[in-house]
């Protein structure tokens, strides 16, 4: 079992920034490719970017290409998504999410965080 935490959210205004935490423990988060979904109120849940297990593969969804970036430090068993340029259609429940195949479908995700709320203010 793998206990995922996310930190970092919170309320920014429209073109500020925000650095997403998601703390791993029981595992090594190295054992597992990790990934950002997010979720708005009213919509489905929906990929962000995901990070293969060494860090050397990455994956962004279009509209968060140039803004975000995910990256990881398996030493301390995190992983991040620095957010820039934010706008309101950002504002989301986000969640980290570990699993053993670098893709983009929630339902192949092995474990799933509690999500941080991001709220983006125009």
């Amino acid at each position: 079992q793998v206990q995922l935490v996310e930190s970092g959210g919170g309320l920014v205004q429209a073109g500020g920034s925000l650095r997403l935490s998601c703390a791993a423990s029981g595992r090594p988060l190295s054992n597992y490719n990790m990934a950002w979904f997010r979720q708005a109120p009213g919509k489905e849940r929906e990929f962000v970017a995901g990070i293969s297990r060494g860090g050397s593969t990455t994956d962004y969804v279009d509209f968060v290409e140039g803004r975000f970036t995910i990256s990881r430090d398996n030493a301390k068993n995190t992983v991040y998504l620095q957010m820039n340029r934010l706008s309101p259609e950002d504002t989301a429940d986000y969640y980290c999410a570990a699993n053993s195949v670098l893709v983009r479908a929630a339902q192949r995700m092995d474990y799933w965080g509690k999500g941080t709320l991001v709220t983006v203010s125009s």
